[in-house]
């Protein structure tokens, strides 16, 4: 049994981690924003629920104040974000990082007190750090941050585990299901695997990422080669 904290975990890739831990039998705490929304999901998997704004690093240390054990810590919280150069958002820019990068950083250094040598963190960057697409600019901008960010916890935080996991294109994730089937086809025909990445496959990587012990300051893309054409 392990102690897990999955932050971001009451929606999409987040509560199917959240979820698959807590079915196997460890002691899972989600976060998300909304108190009510963490409190539910939570109690709807058999987890405890905290609110927590990765946007708001200041609070992060009281909003944690009550988890006293981390074996594996999950950071997937997310903002969806379209920002380009030509019509620059500022506001939504600096959203974005800072709950991507201080927001993440903040919850490690929160925690590490909380943590043995024997425990590991996954970190979610995304392949748009790959293949940018218009409108990217802040989150192809911030998923490449994610990968210095690993490197730099791997080492200052060693034996301590840090990895990243970059999801491609999710076909059965809650922001990709309900986009038009020709979208996700032109998707799947540019896949060398033949289909989408599902959540399930995202869910088995960051699985793998925390428990092997050989594996450290990587970036693994779960994409089916996606990026490779």
């Amino acid at each position: 049994m392990s102690a897990v904290v999955v932050v971001g975990g009451t929606a999409g890739i987040g509560l199917a981690i959240a979820r698959a831990r807590a079915e196997r039998g460890d002691v899972v705490v989600l976060t998300g924003r909304d108190p009510h929304r963490a409190d539910t999901r939570a109690k709807e998997i058999g987890a405890h629920g905290l609110a927590l704004d990765l946007a708001r690093p200041q609070e992060i240390a009281s909003a944690l104040a009550g988890v006293e054990h981390v074996d594996h810590l999950v950071l997937a919280g997310i903002s969806r974000d379209r920002n380009t150069v030509t019509e620059y958002d500022v506001e939504a820019a600096l959203h974005l990082v800072t709950l991507k990068l201080v927001g993440y950083t903040e919850v490690v250094h929160t925690l590490l007190p909380r943590m043995t040598e024997g425990s590991a963190v996954v970190v979610f960057g995304g392949q748009a750090k790959e293949r940018p697409y218009p409108g990217a600019t802040t989150v192809a901008t911030v998923n490449a941050g994610v990968t210095g960010l690993v490197r730099t916890l791997a080492l200052e935080l060693a034996p301590i585990r840090v990895n990243a996991v970059h999801p491609g294109i999710v076909g059965d994730s809650p922001f990709w299901a309900d986009k038009p089937a020709g979208v996700l086809e032109d998707y799947r025909a540019q896949t060398p695997t033949g289909r989408l990445a599902r959540m399930r496959d995202v869910v088995d990587a960051v699985d793998f990422l925390l428990r092997n012990t050989a594996v450290n300051g990587v970036d693994l893309a779960v994409d089916g080669g996606w990026t490779l054409r």
